[in-house]
């Protein structure tokens, strides 16, 4: 498969997170990061020109554009994946990292291009605000479930029961393999685009965008169980205001904010 590949120039460090994301959204599939350059790769034919032009107008970036032939994108990933640790909580790695002795849970996945591994902002303070709950005994729904990070967390906590949801076809199949790999044998994987589970629950993560979440957030409030949690991020600092103005709406209380790299992490009581 041919590759566009984009070239920005300058970007600052705090903003690289925020970009990245912006363009995973509109389809880009892979990114490295060199100093002050961040490389965003998107298949030729999923190219959209007008959606990149909007999103550069917008942020007045640099860039330069190339194209490059077919490339193992998984194999380029795997050879700059790192392990990430949260505190002495949880560390995460890949089945070629020697394991980690000194943490309470450990995390082996398959890295491939599917979003929360833990190196991101958002599934790092996800975790951050995880390690606070008790989850011995609870039903969880983990929506946007990426790699499966979060579920097979929630597994390792004493969840009784996960419902891991994902709308990407990478991502399934990327969240199976981490699920087989980790013994998660307490998740259920379902492909779907809403939240909409016929059971109720006692948390809900959430870590995706801020229009899903909106979208979603009937639903969510629907299968939350009374005295529930709800777990949010993939939020920017600009959608605390939107997300608040929800959650008074229905009853939720905030119980914790995070804030890193200009990304939210919000955990409501219900």
């Amino acid at each position: 498969m041919t590759y566009t590949a984009v070239y920005f120039e300058n970007i600052p460090e705090e903003q690289r997170g925020i970009l990245v994301a912006l363009l995973t959204d509109i389809g880009y599939e892979g990114f490295e990061e060199e100093e002050s350059t961040l490389k965003a790769y998107i298949p030729e034919a999923r190219f959209d020109h007008e959606k990149f032009q909007e999103l550069i107008r917008e942020r007045r970036l640099s860039y330069s554009i190339d194209r490059l032939p077919d490339t193992n994108w998984n194999t380029v990933w795997e050879s700059n994946f790192q392990p990430v640790t949260v505190s002495r909580f949880c560390h995460i790695r890949a089945g070629f990292h020697p394991p980690q002795q000194d943490v309470l849970h450990e995390i082996v996945i398959t890295p491939k291009m599917s979003f929360g591994t833990g190196h991101h902002a958002t599934t790092f303070m996800m975790i951050r605000q995880m390690e606070e709950l008790v989850l011995t005994g609870r039903r969880v729904l983990d929506f946007g479930t990426g790699t499966g990070v979060l579920a097979i967390l929630a597994e390792k906590m004493g969840a009784t029961r996960i419902v891991a949801i994902d709308t990407d076809d990478w991502s399934i199949q990327n969240a199976r393999e981490n699920f087989q790999q980790n013994a998660a044998t307490r998740v259920e994987l379902r492909q779907a685009d809403s939240a909409a589970i016929e059971e109720t629950v006692d948390i809900i993560l959430a870590n995706i965008i801020r229009q899903v979440i909106v979208d979603n957030f009937p639903l969510f409030i629907a299968r939350l169980s009374p005295g529930g949690i709800l777990l949010l991020s993939g939020l920017l600092a600009e959608d605390e205001a939107v997300i608040m103005e929800q959650a008074a709406g229905v009853g939720l209380r905030l119980e914790k904010k995070l804030v890193q790299d200009g990304w939210l992490c919000l955990r409501f009581g219900y």
